[in-house]
């Protein structure tokens, strides 16, 4: 009997030699580039399908795919997922345990630190000879200790980000529509607030929500106007969650104090994105999620994921889409 096949794309996130590594015995793995003819080869015989969301995996797709019985995305969201075709072909599709939790919640933490201390405006004057700037009484540098953050989204990278906050010596504020109960709440150091009121008061704005179509421009021209001009927001989950085009007047404007993006509308950003411009901004690639040290941890809750449906149990992580 042939062995059950774990089919994963290829890509420059992954490394390919530690997750061949790590592939279970008594489970045939192929990598290679999603389309190539390798990977058009061994479709028809995939039971699991492991890599990131890609919109080529639709309808068709899952038509050349009859044997698979699982989907294992290698990352935390799902958006580029085709939820339609994977919920018509009875294929469930699971994220990856969170599995990048940890360098997210660090990354958002660095956008914290990087925004309020003008981390990019001093490493630029220093490396052009101007010390401290050629008027530093203009600049003001915040520390995180007692300012009020307002984390959106408290799910596992929000909850890890409420801990290193309350490490910070922060107050820690969440709106989530799903709330935790109080026994958690005091757990994380952390209150619920509704999202008006976490936008008035908090001092720094985090965002750790999926994409959906409710969490599409979230926070809008509307919203932004709420926030203080002394406050920050800090964007590590989609780029579509803010309204791009708002946050770019608001900080132009001087509305709000500054933003850390490692998202964007539109990926990778044109060169002509009005956000390069200005100076209370600081942007990373959409690299908050893959680090060296997750790379295992992600083919580990993959393959594991592979193993659980091989033996006919329920995989682990479905996305709330597909549940139930």
């Amino acid at each position: 009997m042939a062995q059950p096949r774990i089919l994963m794309m290829d890509s420059p996130l992954s490394a390919a030699d530690l997750a061949r590594s790590m592939a279970p015995a008594g489970l045939e793995l192929v990598i290679a580039p999603l389309g190539s003819p390798e990977f058009k080869a061994a479709l028809p015989g995939a039971d699991f399908l492991v890599g990131f969301g890609n919109k080529a995996v639709d309808a068709g797709f899952y038509a050349q795919a009859p044997k698979l019985k699982l989907f294992q995305l290698l990352s935390a969201g799902y958006d580029t997922v085709d939820i339609e075709a994977a919920r018509a072909a009875g294929v469930p599709v699971c994220n990856n345990g969170g599995a990048n939790s940890t360098a997210v919640a660090e990354h958002a933490m660095l956008l914290m630190l990087a925004t309020c201390r003008r981390l990019v405006w001093q490493h630029e004057n220093v490396a052009a000879g101007r010390w401290r700037g050629n008027d530093p009484s203009q600049v003001k540098l915040y520390e995180l200790r007692d300012k009020v953050l307002g984390i959106v989204g408290l799910g596992a990278i929000g909850k890890k980000v409420a801990r290193l906050a309350n490490a910070f010596g922060m107050t820690v504020h969440y709106y989530d529509i799903k709330r935790v109960s109080e026994a958690e709440e005091d757990a994380l150091s952390v209150r619920f607030k509704l999202l008006n009121e976490i936008l008035r008061n908090a001092d720094i704005v985090s965002l750790h929500v999926p994409l959906t179509p409710a969490s599409r421009h979230m926070i809008g021209a509307a919203e932004l106007k709420l926030m203080k001009p002394t406050s920050y927001i800090i964007n590590t989950c989609r780029g579509p969650v803010i309204d791009e085009a708002a946050l770019t007047e608001a900080l132009a404007e001087g509305r709000i104090a500054g933003a850390g993006l490692d998202v964007f509308d539109q990926e990778p950003p044109p060169a002509d994105n009005p956000l390069f411009r200005l100076p209370n901004v600081t942007l990373t690639p959409h690299f908050a999620g893959p680090t060296w040290d997750n790379q295992q941890a992600r083919f580990r809750n993959a393959f594991d994921n592979c193993q659980r449906v091989a033996r006919g149990e329920a995989p682990l992580w479905v996305i709330p889409e597909l549940q139930g």
